[in-house]
């Protein structure tokens, strides 16, 4: 699901994503002890640790009721600016980035099975529960724009495709991101001949969901049941962008093109990186432009069509940016920074929504809808920080983060606790 929309009704004052997950919702180079072995694929732990700031801001104004904020009558200038620039440049990026990342550890999870001499069918499906389960009861408790459960479904789809040719696999993705743009300009073009739809139950709504979000634990839970309920179609919807990155993935993952020290030749990834850019960033402009203005609101949903086209582009831009970083003088640098939150992405994804719903709603602070987007975004970037910060350090003594560890207990692909040092598998 697109970790902010809620459907494919028309959102109220079309806000960005509310999740990577809806606005839709998964490793030190040098090799000193104790930290990851070579084992890992250093450049996919970097990009899923890089990924986490976009998928932070981009839920975050959901959890926190600040989606709306910086786009009603009287908003400061700060808040406006900061809600334009999450919409241009993150929404719909960020996803789609961990999405590639899920298709390309399929491959490396294959290779896992193989080594291990046992079936990968079976360790594949009990995966996939164990990620479904852990989605449901983040679904529930903190946030219904969760991207574990779609990812859990798709992930079957996946498994069905691992035999096609890396031709047809990517035909695939081009048809279904081809797809997903003609019905959401075909939406776009009906959307068009309505007059301000939905905006006269926008205040009403608001005003329930902050406050059912500012009440008691039960009430948390339960509007986060029916808000999942609404978002359901979205989640849908959106599965054909996600499942088009899964198949980009499978067929990198076949290739290996990430296994390498450094990644792609690094004049590959520059020319890929300005090529995105040139072609992702106009796409991204005018989604946000038409979400957040000053185009008419209206054209929302012709903007989400530019940006399910062009969105792939710029999400390539970001990860063949940060591909040559690695390649060059900061690359060091940056493993050791990223590194150990992607290798423990899934546990910061949770964690990121807990800290939010202790803040936000009736669970702790109850700020629901009280902290407008530029104060939030700071804090994000504050909590992003310490993510890294704890990430580090736990990686230095372990091997897993706490819902690596419990799922990695689900699939039976480990067998007790261990410390960093050990191996560490290419999953």
């Amino acid at each position: 699901m697109k970790p902010t929309d809620t459907g494919i009704a028309r959102p109220r004052k079309a806000p960005a994503d509310a999740g990577s997950l809806a606005t839709p919702p998964e490793h030190s180079p040098d090799g000193a002890a104790p930290g990851p072995s070579a084992g890992r694929v250093l450049q996919v732990d970097v990009l899923r640790g890089f990924a986490l700031l976009g998928v932070l801001l981009v839920n975050a104004p959901v959890i926190a009721g600040a989606w709306n904020l910086g786009s009603q009558p009287g908003a400061a200038f700060t808040d406006r600016f900061a809600t334009w620039l999450v919409a241009a440049l993150f929404t719909s990026k960020f996803y789609l980035l961990f999405s590639f990342l899920f298709g390309y550890s399929f491959t490396l999870q294959m290779r896992a099975a193989d080594q291990d001499g046992v079936p990968f069918a079976g360790r594949h499906g009990r995966r996939l529960v164990g990620l479904f389960l852990l989605g449901l009861a983040h679904a529930v408790l903190l946030y219904p724009g969760d991207i574990l459960m779609t990812y859990a479904v798709l992930g079957l789809v996946l498994f069905a495709a691992r035999g096609l040719r890396t031709r047809t696999v990517l035909c695939g993705a081009a048809l279904l991101i081809l797809f997903l743009t003609a019905v959401f300009l075909a939406v776009g073009v009906v959307a068009l001949t309505l007059d301000n739809p939905g905006q006269d139950t926008t205040t009403a709504a608001v005003a329930r969901d902050a406050a059912a979000y500012r009440g008691d634990p039960s009430s948390v839970v339960l509007t986060n049941i029916r808000m999942y309920r609404v978002a359901l179609g979205g989640a849908v919807l959106y599965s054909g962008h996600l499942l088009a990155a899964f198949l980009v993935g499978l067929a990198a993952g076949r290739h290996r093109l990430l296994d390498r020290r450094g990644g792609p030749a690094r004049a590959v990834t520059k020319r890929l990186m300005v090529t995105g850019l040139l072609i992702g960033t106009p796409g991204s402009v005018f989604a946000a432009m038409c979400a957040c203005g000053p185009l008419d609101s209206r054209l929302y949903y012709v903007g989400q069509a530019a940006d399910i086209l062009t969105a792939p582009a710029l999400a390539t831009a970001y990860g063949c940016a940060l591909l040559t970083l690695l390649q060059g003088r900061y690359g060091p640098w940056l493993h050791r920074i990223l590194g150990p939150a992607g290798r423990m992405s899934l546990s910061n994804y949770l964690a990121q929504s807990l800290v939010l719903a202790a803040v936000f709603t009736g669970y702790g602070l109850g700020w629901y809808g009280r902290v407008g987007p530029a104060v939030l975004t700071g804090g994000c970037l504050v909590l992003y920080t310490l993510q890294l910060v704890v990430s580090a350090w736990l990686m230095a003594r372990f091997r897993y983060g706490p819902a690596e560890l419990l799922l990695r207990r689900v699939t039976g692909g480990w067998s007790g606790f261990s410390p960093a040092r050990r191996n560490v598998p290419t999953v």
